[in-house]
């Protein structure tokens, strides 16, 4: 069953990405895409909230990308930044649907 995770930021004056880039880049997401993942996007809300939401094959992809991948980097920029916010909110949950692509002659 697919899942959601979803986390949210508080919304601040500064609108930089810069710790979400510094985890991107350590993670080597790029190179090395996580098993399981069908899609993840990040982004500043209107609110100036700063959201985090991703599509998983299982609950089981999203925990070892948590435990293994993750954590340990976030952990690590935690500990040399410990001014550094977490999430305002974080939740998981099981997806009735996901759809994905457009259907051609769509306008």
């Amino acid at each position: 069953m697919a899942v959601t995770f979803l986390q949210e930021f508080s919304p601040t004056d500064d609108r930089s990405t810069a710790n979400y880039d510094t985890i991107k880049e350590q993670l080597g997401v790029d190179e090395d895409p996580p098993a399981g993942l069908i899609i993840h996007s990040a982004g500043y809300g209107q609110d100036g909230t700063f959201r985090i939401v991703d599509v998983w094959e299982s609950q089981e992809h999203l925990d070892r990308f948590l435990n293994e991948r993750l954590m340990p980097v976030v952990d690590k920029l935690m500990a040399a930044n410990p001014d550094a916010p977490p999430p305002a909110r974080q939740e998981s949950y099981e997806l009735h649907n996901v759809m994905t692509g457009v259907r051609s002659g769509v306008s």
